[in-house]
């Protein structure tokens, strides 16, 4: 089995996965939402505390299975570095005193592997990743080489989907809470920009967008002026605009890769209306769509267990002593993830 831990943000998650069966013999994660909503975003310092008492008691749990253990697995790029340090000091320490491998994992890899929990890959896949940090199209050829052909200058989606709804007054997480007051708004109410139309840039920016959100609140008044179905009209609106910018640079890639298949994840995927809206793309292009469960969309154990299986085939293993946070830069399209 291996035992693999999340705490890349502030989801503190660990899962045991089989490494025959693939089967997710355990899986357990606890949400930090609550304690920062009011911050209306995630307090790093606060994370890294909640982390430092939520693994242990998950990792108690997960003691009839530490016998059986052939490797740990955890999120060591990208992240906060405060929180990324609790899951990388306990995976240490298990690795350490078991005598057995470590195994690091890249958290973006780890969302692609969440399409395959407890499933055989799917290669080669072409990827939509909207999450928090990251909007990036991805060809995934194999464990070891991805490249991207698409990725964002600005804002992601998860992010502006965070925003937008604290510039309405919402709260945190954004984007669940757009999507349900959306469902009940005019899409076409408001003529938001889709950003880059123009361009044959093939990239995604989300920054105008914001800002028109921001130019269209204060001209109903501000938060304090806006009714609840302007919130729904405004959300509906933003979604849209949000939807066509990616439809519509995903068009010009699906035009240029001939890969059948195409998936979409991270936690900004869990949107049943951009979903859809892919279903549509794909059936228009003859590709097949593949997504995650909903649970697995966000960031989770599951999904860094699922990676390392394959990992552990190929011994891709670090020096537990040597093991530390990677400070990543912005890679950029063309570039391999």
């Amino acid at each position: 089995m291996i035992l693999s831990i999340e705490s890349s943000c502030d989801d503190s998650s660990i899962a045991i996965t089989s490494i025959e069966t693939k089967k997710l013999l355990f899986h357990k994660k606890i949400s930090q939402e609550e304690k920062h909503s009011s911050y209306g975003g995630v307090v790093p310092e606060l994370a890294s505390r909640l982390h430092a008492i939520d693994l242990p008691n998950i990792l108690e749990e997960t003691k009839p299975y530490l016998d059986n253990l052939k490797a740990v697995a955890v999120t060591n790029q990208p992240g906060l570095g405060v929180t990324l340090l609790e899951g990388i000091a306990m995976a240490k320490t298990i690795a350490v005193t078991k005598d057995i491998p470590l195994i690091p994992v890249h958290h973006l890899k780890g969302h692609i592997y969440s399409l395959f929990i407890e499933k055989e890959e799917i290669l080669p896949l072409l990827v939509l990743l909207i999450s928090g940090g990251h909007t990036q199209i991805i060809r995934v050829e194999s464990l070891e080489k991805m490249t991207i052909l698409a990725t964002s200058i600005d804002d992601s989606v998860g992010e502006s989907f965070d925003k937008t709804a604290k510039m309405m007054g919402l709260g945190y997480p954004g984007g669940p809470i757009i999507e349900q007051l959306a469902r009940k708004g005019d899409e076409n109410r408001f003529d938001l920009p889709v950003p880059l139309r123009n361009s044959k840039l093939i990239a995604f920016s989300l920054s105008g967008l914001k800002n028109a959100v921001r130019l269209t609140i204060e001209s109903l008044g501000g938060i304090e002026g806006m009714s609840e179905q302007d919130r729904c009209d405004l959300s509906a609106s933003f979604q849209k605009a949000v939807k066509l910018h990616l439809i519509q640079k995903s068009k010009k890639i699906f035009k240029e890769e001939h890969i059948k298949d195409f998936a979409i994840v991270g936690g900004a995927s869990a949107n049943l209306y951009i979903r859809e809206a892919y279903e549509k793309l794909c059936n228009q292009f003859g590709k097949r769509l593949h997504t995650a469960p909903l649970k697995f969309c966000s960031d989770n154990a599951g999904m860094i267990g699922r990676y390392a299986i394959e990992a552990y085939k190929k011994e891709l293993f670090i020096n537990p002593y040597k093991i530390d946070i990677v400070h990543t830069k912005k890679r950029q399209s063309g570039e391999m993830l």
